[in-house]
């Protein structure tokens, strides 16, 4: 990996985005399940459908959650290379 600004960036930005308990949640959910659309999130947390919907825009703008409309429903799901990128700039720490 380099070592360039915009490593340290994007590094930066994945760390702000998983700096909430929610939002690890809602990572961890999509690790297992590999998919699902918003109603089935809001019914692992105790959070409003609103508040659910801007964790995922933040996992979303930090490029660890892909979303795809599906109708009325948007399909998310956990960009298994961004994660891997964050795990190997953290283990590069």
């Amino acid at each position: 990996m380099n070592d360039t600004p915009q490593d340290a960036e994007t590094f930066a930005n994945i760390c702000k985005a998983l700096a909430h308990p929610a939002r690890i949640r809602i990572v961890r959910y999509l690790k297992a399940v590999d998919q699902c659309i918003c109603g089935e999130i809001v019914q692992i947390l105790p959070l409003a459908q609103s508040t659910v919907s801007q964790h995922l825009k933040i996992l979303k703008t930090a490029g660890l959650v892909r979303g795809e409309v599906e109708g009325p429903r948007t399909c998310y799901c956990l960009d298994r290379e961004v994660l891997e990128q964050f795990k190997k700039m953290t283990a590069a720490i």
